[in-house]
């Protein structure tokens, strides 16, 4: 089996996303990430560019690593020599085991940026590599352009990688820096190299044309032995490849040994944990590990899925660490819904009355606003108060909300009546609008009755109006996200009054809330039945035990 190398570039690369700033704290923790999961070689950073990335391969060589080894990355000198150029000097300060630099490989660039001669940029080069092989370090060579710079000069760009290995470059990778390239054009571009080089070969590609992950898996079918990405694809203009995808590709589709198999399992959990240090929402559509990768809503792929996954599917979800999801919409069946009814304990069958009921019911609320992909606790909430398997934890007697301005300051109070647990609770509190005062009036209410409500909090509010042409009239649907320590939720409401459609997704919030801990509690209760079942069947066999060798003893005795 083929191996290939995973250099990840997220940490450079991918901190030139719009949106990323990376800490240095934050460098740390992803690098940490990376090494579990078992990339082979991290980029940590260009340590002569900025300060930031200088101190983060000061804290890095304290990292306990156990597989992936740190690269620093720079440029070619610029100063005279090699030995005077302070970006070659950061990349020792850095004291990495490899160092990546690059260097131009387009004439185009030669003569446009760097304004000097195609023979002074191949002594460039040349000198540069040699410079960092002297000092003992793997030395990645990166070929900038090289793709468009083959295109437009095939002999010259050959040049530039030739000179790079000669000059000791242990890796040569060559990049699609701008990213518009065709597959074919990576594979020609590749044997061209292999047929006038023997040199271990990486590729780096961007996503312009929305295909670097194509273009990636075409250098590697034509012999590149290193892809270079970054996870989810983060970085400048469009993009990096995705090393994500390229990793599931390369272990399921190409059978190439990148990663375990049991680290494979770890991929979307890896995913989903550089989304969150990033600061970016994880993409749901999001090929192998978003949330809607292996998520079904018509019936018809439904019904066809639950009896065989491959119907729909084109590998089992599991293998990557993602789950399947149907979704329950005016576009599903009845399979649909039997199938969440079955993932909430609820008794459902897809030819009795009730299902047919439901999906009616679920319909005619779609057609009206909801929207239960997005709100799948409002979906539960739902599903259980219609089977008449949820007992409400609190009743509403009346709200009040109050918007004042005065002095120029705008001031929001609510006022509530509840009745919970046959105690009728009535409170006020403000807030810094009149959803904000309803949350906070609400768990006002709710703290003494319910005090994990202290854990949870709102993560997100959004609205949206669904009827542009009736103005400020017009119906509005609010999608609320939840969160406490253990899961995140959404929960929807659909009002002509903006207020009503968020005190329903608010409400929602908080009951399911609630019935999380219930299930939890009754859970734990079952689990601590269990022991103390297991425990006195213990004693009993025990007791059984001494019994037995009490007869034991006492036979010898009557026999004689």
């Amino acid at each position: 089996m083929t191996r290939v190398e995973l250099y990840d570039t997220t940490l450079r690369d991918g901190a030139q996303t719009e949106g990323i700033s990376y800490s240095v704290q934050d460098k740390l923790r992803i690098t940490e990430k990376l090494d579990a999961l078992g990339v082979h070689t991290i980029e940590g950073g260009w340590p002569g560019s900025n300060p930031k990335d200088g101190e983060f391969f000061r804290r890095a060589k304290r990292l306990r690593l156990a597989r992936a080894r740190l690269a620093a990355f720079g440029s070619t000198r610029r100063a005279a020599t090699a030995a005077r150029d302070p970006n070659l000097q950061a990349l020792l300060r850095a004291q990495t085991q490899i160092v990546t630099i690059f260097g131009k490989s387009w004439d185009l660039h030669v003569h446009d940026v760097l304004k000097i001669s195609l023979e002074e940029n191949l002594k460039v080069i040349e000198e540069s590599v040699a410079f960092l092989k002297r000092r003992g370090l793997r030395v990645i060579y990166d070929a900038e352009h090289f793709v468009d710079g083959y295109r437009d000069n095939p002999s010259y760009a050959l040049k530039t990688v030739t000179v790079a290995r000669e000059a000791g470059a242990d890796t040569v990778v060559l990049c699609d820096t701008n990213g518009g390239s065709l597959p074919s054009d990576i594979t020609a571009a590749v044997q061209a190299v292999q047929a006038s080089l023997q040199a271990p070969l990486g590729i780096h590609t961007h996503n312009d044309g929305d295909l670097a992950v194509a273009n990636a898996l075409a250098a590697v079918g034509a012999g590149c032995t290193q892809v270079q990405g970054t996870i989810n694809g983060y970085g400048e203009r469009c993009g990096n490849a995705n090393l994500v995808s390229l990793i599931a590709l390369l272990k399921l589709k190409l059978g190439i040994d990148c990663l375990p198999d049991a680290k494979l399992r770890e991929l979307t959990e890896t995913s989903r944990y550089v989304a969150e240090v990033s600061n970016m929402a994880q993409h749901m559509h999001q090929p192998f590990v978003g949330s809607a990768a292996f998520a079904h809503k018509g019936g018809v792929h439904v019904n066809a899925v639950l009896k065989n996954p491959r119907t729909y599917e084109h590998m089992d979800p599991s293998a990557v660490g993602n789950q399947r999801r149907v979704l329950v919409s005016e576009l599903s069946g009845r399979s649909s819904l039997v199938f969440k009814a079955k993932g909430l304990a609820l008794d459902l069958s897809k030819e009795t009355p009730q299902a047919k009921r439901l999906l009616r019911l679920l319909q005619g609320l779609e057609h009206r606003g909801y929207h239960f992909e997005a709100a799948e606790g409002s979906l539960e909430l739902l599903l259980k108060r219609q089977l008449k398997r949820l007992t409400p934890f609190f009743t509403l007697e009346g709200f009040r909300v109050i918007m004042e301005k005065r002095d120029q300051r705008l001031t929001s109070e609510a006022t509530i009546k509840l009745r919970v647990k046959g105690v009728v609770e009535q409170t006020a509190a403000e807030g810094d609008g009149p959803v904000n005062a309803l949350d906070n009036a609400i768990r006002k209410a709710l703290r003494r009755f319910y005090p994990t409500l202290s854990q949870m909090h709102l993560t997100d509010f959004k609205v949206r109006v669904l009827d542009e042409k009736a103005g400020t009239a017009a119906k509005v649907r609010v999608l609320i996200q939840s969160q406490d320590e253990h899961d995140s939720w959404g929960t929807v409401g659909v009002s002509e009054n903006i207020i009503e459609a968020s005190w329903q997704a608010l409400v929602d919030s908080i009951e399911y809330k609630l019935l999380k801990d219930q299930k939890a509690e009754v859970g734990g209760q079952k689990t601590e039945g269990r022991k103390q079942k297991a425990e006195i069947g213990s004693q009993k066999a025990e007791g059984g035990k001494q019994k037995a060798g009490q007869t034991r003893l006492r036979r010898p005795a009557r026999a004689s």
